[in-house]
């Protein structure tokens, strides 16, 4: 079993250069995300430049987790339609099988 070595990768939240250990196939990823991060922490902070960096990064992350969540939700409904449908698909095909000529 071979483990990838992790590559150090610098990103830029608000302006403050942070380094990570990254995966080298996850690099792209990672990048995505801390751009979708500091949008949100400028989006949060607005144009009060005095605002807490760790109060920014909080909520922050707590707007992020909850469209996570949210999408996580709307991801398990139409799930459990789905599985509905199908049911519903196997009981008619169930019931053309059982009256079909044999």
């Amino acid at each position: 079993m071979t483990t990838k070595a992790s590559e150090p990768v610098s990103i830029r939240l608000l302006d403050r250069e942070y380094t990570i250990g990254c995966e080298p196939g996850e690099r792209d990823s990672l990048m995505a995300a801390a751009k979708l991060l500091d949008n949100k922490m400028r989006e949060i902070r607005g144009n009060n430049r005095m605002a807490a960096l760790d109060r920014v990064a909080v909520l922050a992350a707590l707007n992020l987790a909850h469209e996570l969540q949210q999408m996580r939700d709307e991801g398990e409904g139409r799930d459990r339609e789905l599985v509905r449908t199908l049911d519903d698909l196997h009981r008619k095909l169930d019931g053309l099988f059982d009256n079909a000529p044999r």
